[in-house]
């Protein structure tokens, strides 16, 4: 076998983790007034409205689809962030385009909100559907927040920096991937309240900006306080809120003894890859000889949050098996040394940046599909149908038999 096939072949599922996925029984709480008075009976009753031939993981996809064509809506309309910023020599995103997203970003609520009834509904719930959902939830904090972005634009007056957004977004990254280092060590996922009132904004703010353009954010609020700030201020406001919450459970799970009853240094072990990253991340820019974060903003978010979405999906997976989760995610030598290179030698800066993000982003996927195949191998299941692999085989064996029998063959 070659490098090349080996390497494609790789399977990062040990025994362990497939055993542990062999036990794993969901155990969720939604305290949310929005999601269980509102949300929940909205989902109950149009999830009827589905086919049941319709996968649940191939609603979570296109769910995550939705999410990613707003992305690229607005990255070819606006890559570095200043469509929005009235400043001379730009063009404004298409109002349609504001109207796009906001479907968009609906449809793919709806949809991350009704994928587990329809497996429930058909009898195909299991580890595989929350692990790919999960797994793809990662994916879009980054995807949400940057497209808000591009809503106030880099103006000087009304909105923020790159910068200033760029510690918008490690802070949602941080909050997501809190709720699962809660859950690491209580074996509860609580789900926060701030992802429904987030996606229920984004939609709103989407729908303002195709009504009445961008302009309508260009303004003051009481106090003197801009549009930007204000909206700035309550994501990290909804980032920190969640903290307390997060303690108070885990610790709730120690003193109760219903949590997992690690040791301080194994309950905290998942936390030194990110804090990692975000430290190397973060440092980044502001060492940048040649303010890298101004030339390609877009770039640098999106490396964070592919490298980001790895590191959670290693801790989801290790949370769900019930295994031990990596304190030393194996990019990091890579991210240092080419870090350090683009400071000594700034000529090659932005070209170490999409470098990384080349590499992180096939290697994030590879990891994705690798594990999702070894789960469907190992639980019988095709991830985009609701048939089982057994079936499918044992009739194109009878196909194929027949068609050998046949009098023309």
């Amino acid at each position: 076998m070659s490098v090349i096939e080996e390497i494609l072949s790789y399977k990062y599922l040990t025994k362990e983790h497939l055993d542990g996925f062999d036990h794993y029984k969901y155990s969720a709480r939604d305290t949310s007034p929005l999601s269980v008075y509102i949300m929940h009976p909205f989902w109950n009753w149009i999830v009827k409205f589905f086919p049941r031939w319709l996968a649940p993981n191939l609603m979570t996809f296109l769910g995550f689809l939705c999410t990613a064509l707003n992305f690229i809506l607005l990255s070819y309309y606006d890559w570095n962030f200043y469509a929005s910023s009235k400043m001379p020599n730009t063009t404004p995103v298409p109002a349609w385009v504001w109207l796009c997203t906001a479907i968009n970003i609906f449809l793919a609520y709806t949809l991350d909100g009704i994928d587990g009834k329809q497996a429930r509904r058909i009898g195909l719930s299991g580890p595989l559907g929350e692990l790919f959902d999960h797994g793809l939830d990662s994916y879009t904090a980054v995807l949400i927040p940057t497209c808000l972005y591009s809503i106030f634009g880099r103006c000087i007056q009304y909105s923020v920096s790159p910068m200033r957004m760029y510690y918008v977004c490690w802070m949602v990254f941080f909050n997501f991937f809190l709720s699962h280092w809660e859950k690491y060590n209580t074996g509860v996922l609580f789900l926060p309240w701030g992802y429904d009132l987030s996606m229920w904004g984004s939609t709103a703010m989407y729908l303002t900006t195709w009504w009445f353009g961008f302009e309508f954010w260009k303004c003051d609020l009481p106090f003197g306080i801009p549009f930007g700030i204000a909206i700035e201020a309550l994501l990290h406001f909804s980032a920190f809120a969640n903290l307390p919450m997060v303690m108070i459970n885990v610790y709730n799970g120690y003193a109760h003894r219903t949590g997992k009853m690690r040791s301080f240094t194994e309950a905290v072990r998942p936390l030194w890859p990110v804090l990692v990253f975000m430290l190397l991340l973060l440092s980044w820019p502001i060492l940048s000889p040649s303010n890298i974060i101004e030339k390609d903003p877009r770039a640098l978010y999106m490396l964070s949050g592919t490298i980001f979405s790895n590191i959670s999906c290693r801790l989801i997976v290790a949370q769900m098996s019930n295994t031990r989760c990596e304190s030393f995610h194996w990019m990091t030598p890579l991210y240092v040394l080419c870090i350090a290179f683009s400071l000594w030698w700034p000529l090659f800066e932005r070209f170490l940046l999409y470098f990384l993000l080349l590499v992180t982003t096939l290697a994030h996927w590879h990891y994705g599909a690798s594990v999702v195949n070894q789960m469907c191998d190992h639980f019988n299941r095709i991830c985009f149908s609701v048939k089982k692999r057994n079936e499918v085989q044992m009739k194109t064996k009878n196909v194929e038999h027949n068609g050998a029998k046949s009098p023309s063959n």
